[in-house]
């Protein structure tokens, strides 16, 4: 497999460089690099000029294919040699099972035992690429502090040659992988022509493989056993001429064998009941497989494909689809889905663009788009109606994709039309369907022409079947999530009505967790020339807590606006809670202001207690008398204590959610919610609200919602 399209050449140095004119850059620097620290195989990345993609530039020790998912690589993509231009260091993977759990796209794919280190190649001001390596599973989980040094060192003498070349503007030229050459004949590959014979005739199969998967050597028996001549297997991988090996499962052992360095083995069944074993010994140059026949292998019949099933897609066209649909799997709204295609669809299949339709009402709408400079270039695709004859509309009323290749062959077949994307020369339209209905479109646009292979279409369009199951979730996730908004919006107040001599402000977030709904409620009731303030917290987030949520606050604006006193109050809301039979508990803090007396008369029903700034900026935590939550016990009581709001003082109201984090103890989170406070209480209150709700670390995980109700007593009244 050759450069991947658009990848950057290697440079040929000059006499600076200290090296021989005409020698590989990048390959003798990755050479040099694997040497240094006997590892197996490693690749040289550069950043393209043009986009924040990394696009793969030369490989070393094993075939190309076997990255063939990362040979373009977005620098927001969870993988190790973006994470390192990202961060500017070293990324290590110890092993197997360290890959499964931080990078778990790549263990689907790859899920043999090895170790990975992954590096920027940059000076202090410009990144010009990355650079990984691997070893076979052996490796310790551990990288020692010479391979550190080794690999932290070349990678920065690379970057400094980098900066010469770019500095000189001096030209690319392209390098070619490094890999063993394939030996030319019986006795290049075993050493002498009567070590050849001899193993011509021994009595079981044995074949040579390149790191390609190449047969270089077969001897009589190994034919006879797969059934073929010898002259048929040369040169050929074993599960291209082999009908009966054409099963990604046999290719899938090579490529384990060859990346972690252990032998490997597998048992095949040959039409009509032949079973053989397979056992491959892997080297750094290759593959040495044995093949005899095998013994009481009855047992594992059910396990073993059919012989006569059809056969199956290229290993690295499944490989590419795995690592993408775990991509998709992580996306949760509509804009999650554009921007995983833009940072994973996109730089694996060349795309330079892409804009995601959807359709409303008759009519095509965008849901995104990315890599367009003038946004308007995509303006031509929002509103047009679906009767109207363009490639987008026709590709969703007949879910077939459309591929252009160039300019020319888009305005042959659409003649007339005026809504070609600026700047791009060929595109694909990608139908997506999901659960049997069009759900949207995906286009894919290219800056040069750009022929689509039948391979690459039938890949392009596997994609947009994963790319339509994860819109379909993310249009039903984005429309529970408006419905769920816009019920909380509309069970909390839109706005605060404070009694004379009394600011307020007040501020709701949503955990970032679930529906992102939740029980968390405050208010402000006005009874002139008094007040009633109220927070709380009913457990849970989901529609059932919101609802219950808005019952609540109903119950204690109509308790409050018949002149119940403040225990009153929290004692009728309590057994109205109890009477609804919800089975939920809520916590509460009420307290009726008095702005003329300057002071407050609080109750407390298991809710966090509040803080109180006074005008000179000293801060406490009011110690209150309270009961138990709402909901427990029908009988409960809830005393009250009086405040004093000398003029000046600010009133913090929370619920939990703003404190309370996992790791976190509660006290210090108290401590710090208090000094932060005493900081900012000079502020005016709404910039106030927002300082506490965004530097609160419980707040900016939000596991819990978050309300807050701030109340000042005027200084001037």
């Amino acid at each position: 497999m050759g450069a991947p399209p658009g990848a950057e050449p290697a440079v040929e140095p000059s006499a600076a460089d200290g090296t021989r004119s005409g020698r590989p850059l990048l390959s003798l620097a990755l050479a040099s690099m694997m040497e240094e620290v006997q590892a197996h195989s490693g690749a040289v990345y550069l950043l393209a000029a043009d986009e924040p993609v990394l696009e793969m530039a030369v490989t070393a020790g094993l075939p190309r294919a076997f990255a063939a998912p990362w040979e373009r690589v977005g620098l927001s993509s969870p993988v190790p040699v973006a994470e390192a231009v990202r961060e500017r260091r070293l990324v290590w993977v110890g092993g197997e099972e360290d890959m499964a759990r931080r990078y778990p796209r790549i263990a689907v794919v790859l899920p043999y035992p090895f170790a990975l280190a992954a590096l920027p190649v940059a000076t202090a001001d410009t990144v010009y690429g990355a650079v990984y390596v691997t070893w076979p599973g052996a490796h310790p989980t551990v990288l020692s502090d010479h391979e550190r040094k080794s690999l932290t060192s070349a990678c920065d003498r690379l970057a400094v040659r980098l900066e010469r070349v770019a500095r000189e503007n001096r030209a690319l030229r392209a390098e070619p992988d490094l890999l063993a050459a394939a030996p030319s004949g019986v006795a290049g590959t075993l050493g002498t022509v009567e070590a050849a014979r001899m193993v011509g005739r021994l009595p079981y199969g044995l074949v040579s493989l390149d790191l390609h998967g190449r047969v270089v050597f077969a001897n009589a028996a190994a034919a006879e056993l797969l059934g073929a001549h010898v002259d048929d297997l040369l040169g050929s991988q074993p599960w291209v001429s082999v009908p009966w090996l054409n099963d990604p499962m046999y290719e899938d052992r090579y490529r384990a064998a060859l990346i972690s360095q252990h032998v490997t083995s597998f048992v095949a069944l040959k039409p009509p009941g032949d079973w053989l074993s397979f056992r491959m010994y892997p080297s750094t140059t290759g593959l040495t497989t044995r093949i005899s026949r095998a013994r009481a292998v009855a047992e594992m019949v059910g396990m073993m494909p059919r012989a006569d099933a059809a056969p199956p897609q290229r290993l690295v066209t499944i490989s590419q689809v795995l690592s993408l649909a775990g991509a998709l799997t992580e996306a949760v709204g509509v804009q999650d889905v554009v921007q995983l295609v833009a940072d994973e669809v996109a730089p694996a299949v060349g795309s330079q663009a892409l804009v995601m339709l959807g359709s409303r009402g008759g009519r095509l709408h965008v849901l995104g788009h990315r890599g367009y400079e003038d946004p308007r270039s995509v303006r031509c695709f929002d509103g047009l109606p679906l009767a109207e004859r363009t490639p987008g509309t026709h590709v969703l009323n007949t879910g077939v994709p459309a591929f252009f290749e160039s300019r020319q062959q888009l305005e042959r077949l659409y003649p007339g039309r005026d809504d070609t994307p600026d700047g791009f020369a060929a595109w694909a339209y990608l139908p997506l369907i999901a659960s049997g209905r069009p759900v949207g479109t995906c286009v894919l646009a290219y800056t040069e022409p750009h022929a689509f292979p039948a391979d690459e279409r039938a890949v392009l369009t596997s994609l947009g079947g994963l790319i339509a199951q994860a819109l379909e979730r993310a249009l039903l996730y984005d429309a529970k999530n408006q419905l769920a908004h816009g019920l909380q919006a509309a069970l909390l107040p839109h706005s605060l009505t404070p009694p004379s001599g009394i600011e307020a402000a007040a501020r709701y977030l949503p955990a970032m967790h679930g529906m992102e709904i939740g029980g968390d409620f405050y208010d402000l009731v006005p009874t002139r020339p008094q007040a009633a303030a109220v927070i709380g917290d009913v457990q849970g987030h989901n529609v059932t807590a919101a609802g219950l949520m808005g019952q609540i606050r109903t119950g204690v604006r109509a308790f409050t606006t018949v002149g119940q006193a403040p225990e009153e109050v929290m004692r009728s809301t309590n057994r109205l809670l109890i009477d609804f039979g919800a089975d939920l508990f809520a916590s509460c803090l009420y307290l009726r202001l008095d702005p003329e007396r300057g002071s407050a008369v609080m109750a407390r029903a298991g809710h966090p207690p509040p803080l109180l700034r006074r005008p000179d900026g000293r801060v406490r935590v009011l110690d209150l008398a309270g009961g138990p939550l709402l909901g427990i016990d029908a009988d409960a009581t809830y005393p009250t204590t009086e405040v004093s709001l000398a003029p000046g003082s600010v009133l913090a109201l929370y619920t939990d959610g703003l404190v309370e984090s996992p790791g976190v103890d509660i006290e210090d989170a108290l401590v710090d919610l208090g000094e932060l406070l005493a900081e900012s209480g000079d502020q005016p209150l709404d910039k106030l609200a927002d300082t506490l709700v965004r530097h609160s670390a419980a707040a900016q995980e939000r596991v819990d919602d978050v309300a807050v109700l701030l109340l000042r007593a005027e200084a001037d009244r």
